[in-house]
């Protein structure tokens, strides 16, 4: 039998949708927010060449540069205010995260600060992304300069100015992303990466039909491509809806003459608990050695340093390193973000405080057992399959000689970020009905 929550969202409809005008408004604000972005990556950072510097991007653009420019809707190709995107911001989030369990002042913020903690944390983690991003639009600005007719008047005004316009760019983005968070609909990180992602989805998909119509690329790869797509969205909703419900039981009790109690319910454990993070994190890790490397790449290194050059080639689009890194990083952060968002001895004492437990399974430190007993192995399948997404796209795009990005990474952003965007906004919907009722129901007993 559904339950009550099921049954008011199978009655959602457009009507509905209508009278809904907090929604309405969260809604327009998340758009002219995306209009706002998607402006931003047309405006090239002052002193370059446009020209040049997108004939120069064309040598990189099946490498690991190919993936962020995807990810920064094309900023990086037109080198715009906006192109380190919020990549710096990501970076930061998982430093701050990881010494968040290792670094006891901070693990105890984490714990014990409640939301004063939280606040905290967020601010050491924009002061580290203002490092980060002045750090790598240093090494962008250097390595312009260094590269002949990319820049009009090289000198240290055009690298300051760079690393200011970067970062600005780059702190502009984590508050509209914030506020997109907390005034809009969905998160806002991810609704912008989405949004990157979305827009050059269209230019991605030409190019492939015109190297189909030109004879570089065989139809039946094409056509072979075409159904993977197909096959990793399918599978990428079924695993996103995919959960281990556990059955938690609550005893009767006796209050007067009347026996209270007695309920159960299920304690859901999704497959993939991380969601989108893992891929994102991964890819934000391996841009910082790749932007420092590419900034050295021309210049005249020592003996010692001579391997720069063959590694910056080794990180490209579809290369053994690239993907054997990209996998390993996965599925770490599949693991680590897991630990961080669900902790399952936090979990068994709060079924313990409210009379709950699992049949079976004694209450306190053996619930807390079994929880990371069934959340693991969920994890590793998640892992698994969250790496499989990511990896199998790229290989068959780079041994049928594909000469565009389009990877599993994109789609599994695409399709989370939609099926987490409309969660929300069913979520809002089913509070504004909610809130209808009451309405009614108050009214009902103020009119007896």
């Amino acid at each position: 039998m559904a339950s009550a929550a099921e049954q008011l969202a199978a009655n959602l409809n457009f009507d509905a949708f209508r009278k809904a005008t907090e929604l309405h408004k969260r809604i327009w604000f998340t758009i002219w927010a995306m209009i706002i972005y998607r402006l931003g990556t047309f405006i090239p950072i002052p002193g370059i060449d446009p020209v040049a510097f997108q004939q120069a991007f064309q040598g990189q653009a099946q490498g690991i540069l190919g993936m962020f420019n995807m990810f920064s809707g094309g900023a990086v190709e037109r080198m715009a205010i906006f192109a380190l995107n919020v990549m710096p911001y990501i970076s930061a989030s998982i430093i701050v995260q990881l010494l968040g369990t290792v670094y006891p002042p901070w693990e105890k913020l984490r714990k014990e600060g409640g939301e004063a903690g939280r606040k905290t944390l967020n601010q050491y983690t924009r002061y580290l992304t203002v490092a980060l991003a002045i750090v790598q639009s240093f090494f962008i600005a250097a390595g312009m300069v260094q590269s002949p007719g990319l820049v009009e008047t090289p000198g240290p005004f055009f690298i300051i100015s760079t690393v200011v316009t970067l970062t600005g760019g780059t702190m502009f983005l984590m508050w509209l992303g914030e506020q997109i968070t907390s005034r809009g609909v969905g998160n806002g990180i991810s609704l912008i990466i989405f949004a990157g992602i979305v827009a050059v989805l269209p230019q991605y998909i030409f190019q492939a039909l015109e190297l189909t119509r030109t004879g570089s690329m065989a139809a039946g790869s094409l056509l072979l491509i075409a159904v993977l797509v197909v096959g990793v969205t399918v599978a990428i909703v079924f695993m996103e809806r995919s959960q281990r419900r556990l059955l938690v039981q609550y005893p009767k009790r006796q209050v007067g003459n009347r026996m209270f109690g007695g309920d159960t319910s299920f304690l859901p454990l999704k497959i993939n608990t991380s969601g989108v993070i893992p891929p994102i994190f991964a890819s934000s890790l391996l841009l910082l050695p790749a932007t420092a490397m590419a900034a050295f790449a021309t210049a005249d290194l020592p003996e010692w340093l001579q391997w720069l050059p063959v590694a910056v080639g080794q990180l490209q689009h579809g290369q053994p390193l690239f993907m054997v890194l990209y996998g390993l990083l996965i599925v770490f952060f599949c693991f680590f973000y897991t630990s961080v968002v669900f902790n399952p001895e936090d979990t068994a004492e709060n079924l313990r405080k409210y009379g709950g437990f699992l049949p079976g399974i004694r209450p306190g430190k053996r619930t807390a057992e079994y929880l990371d007993f069934v959340l693991t192995r969920l994890t590793v399948i998640g892992a698994a399959y969250i790496t499989a997404v990511c990896l199998l796209p790229e290989a068959l795009i780079s041994m049928t000689g594909a000469q565009f990005y389009l990877g599993g990474t994109s789609l599994l952003i695409v399709v989370s970020v939609t099926m987490d965007t409309v969660a929300q906004i069913q979520s809002h919907l089913l509070a504004h009905q909610y809130e209808g009722l009451i309405k009614k129901s108050k009214l009902r007993g103020r009119g007896r």
